[in-house]
């Protein structure tokens, strides 16, 4: 089939590229022209592990292209899918749906009779019959349907060509059919599809947003009286995850999480329930919402007590500056943010990171940037863990120890041997185990 992709941030361009490899002509559509370039010459604009492979492909067979015209993509096709970007509001916690009103306004007068625009951003219940109703307006008739992504950034690519479920939102037997066939080889290998109005189908990605973000609150909840009780966190996850009715993944406590998705969705759905005047049903989001950040105010205040007391002149190694590891993503990064408020504190702060350092030294010039851990780590007096990279998994202490000026780490993705360290002469402490692991809940650090 032909179809077109417009906008290739980080869902376009992996939604153009999956669906290239899987047998379609697509056409590829973004309003910045250095992108669309890049793109058209088989260059990524960002990390992904996997689309580079994809994009090459792609191209080369002649079924990948891109443009910066709606108008061509009209005339390229009759199958159009929305991919650009819903941050948070300027003015609030609602998204901000001003790019998917331009890419609807700029390609109503084009599309041809019959044509199926299909939304993958995530947006507020209602906004496909908004769009409906603003196309019908102008004398269109083409349909509109929803089918929510539910991809994670570092496995982006597998999540689009094997994922848990699609959903498709839909108004007519004609749009479902349409979208069955686009998904054909998914659905084959025994993908489940969920059929429902397009109204389920936006609720589906902010519920599902929703209880992710609950579950990782939950869990940093239970650190904080890990800690203030002398408790372990990762073994009572362990212990609670047993239960099928609760299940393992997602308890992870930590630093929280950040990113493109869950931070902004999560108050996006927190507003829109306001406006239809259930906003009691989610009032519980703010307090999840509390939680997630209260996470980076207690990483710094954890850094400081390891430091001796002050932040001030301290040297602090940083590893990481994506919100999450296997991608170069640094939006609403936690990690960024708890390095940006040492740095406001007085410590001398130095960041790491195996893909993100142009992104992040963009954003924070006043920062300072190491290409290789060592250097980040030298002369540090406390080294913090704060994106969860594969890398720092399996850094060798005692290979860092000579480096430091104090062997002191803060594990604050509750990821590294605390016995490995410990073992190597390194004072540990983590999240939710200040009482179980390192004891620096119950001796001060030192505060020379």
């Amino acid at each position: 089939m032909k179809l077109t992709v417009i906008g290739t941030g980080y869902l376009g361009a992996v939604h153009a590229a999956c669906m290239a490899e899987i047998g379609h002509e697509v056409l590829g559509v973004d309003n910045d022209e250095a992108k669309t370039a890049a793109l058209a010459a088989g260059r990524t604009p960002f990390f992904e592990p996997g689309l580079q492979e994809l994009l090459t492909r792609g191209i080369a067979s002649g079924r990948l292209r891109f443009t910066t015209s709606l108008e061509q993509a009209a005339r390229f096709a009759d199958l159009h899918f929305l991919c650009v970007g819903t941050p948070q509001s300027p003015d609030g916690p609602g998204a901000d749906l001003r790019q998917v009103d331009a890419v609807v306004d700029g390609l109503a007068p084009h599309l041809r009779p019959g044509a199926l625009v299909v939304g993958k951003s995530t947006v507020p219940v209602g906004t496909a019959e908004r769009l409906a109703a603003r196309l019908r307006a102008v004398g269109a008739t083409a349909h509109l349907a929803w089918n929510p992504e539910f991809l994670r950034e570092g496995h982006a690519v597998a999540d689009t060509l094997q994922p848990d479920r699609l959903v498709f939102g839909t108004a007519s037997a004609e749009a479902e059919k349409t979208l069955s066939e686009v998904y054909a080889p998914l659905i084959r290998s025994g993908i489940p599809c969920v059929a429902t109005d397009t109204a389920t189908a936006e609720l589906v990605k902010m519920a599902a947003n929703s209880f992710l973000a609950t579950k990782i609150s939950f869990i940093n909840a239970m650190a904080e009286v890990c800690d203030a009780a002398g408790a372990d966190v990762t073994v009572l996850a362990h212990a609670i995850g047993y239960d099928s009715r609760i299940g393992r993944p997602f308890l992870n406590a930590g630093l929280g999480f950040g990113g493109g998705c869950l931070p902004k969705d999560i108050r996006a759905f927190r507003a829109r329930a306001g406006e239809l005047g259930v906003g009691s049903a989610v009032a519980f989001l703010s307090e999840i919402d509390e939680i997630n950040l209260r996470q980076r105010h207690r990483t710094v205040q954890l850094a400081a007590r390891l430091a001796g007391g002050s932040l001030t002149g301290r040297r602090i190694a940083v590893l990481g500056a994506a919100f999450k590891p296997d991608s170069d993503d640094i939006r609403d990064s936690p990690a960024l943010a708890v390095a940006a408020q040492l740095h406001r504190e007085g410590a001398l702060v130095r960041i790491h990171d195996p893909q993100a350092l142009d992104n992040a030294r963009a954003a924070w010039p006043q920062l300072d940037y190491a290409s290789r851990v060592d250097k980040a780590c030298e002369g540090a007096d406390v080294v913090l863990h704060l994106t969860d990279w594969a890398e720092y998994r399996a850094l060798d202490p005692d290979a860092l120890t000579p480096l430091v000026c104090r062997p002191r780490l803060l594990d604050a993705r509750n990821s590294l041997d605390p016995e490995v360290w410990t073992r190597a002469g390194w004072q540990y402490a983590a999240l939710g185990r200040l009482g179980a692991v390192g004891h620096p809940a119950s001796a001060a650090p030192a505060s020379s």
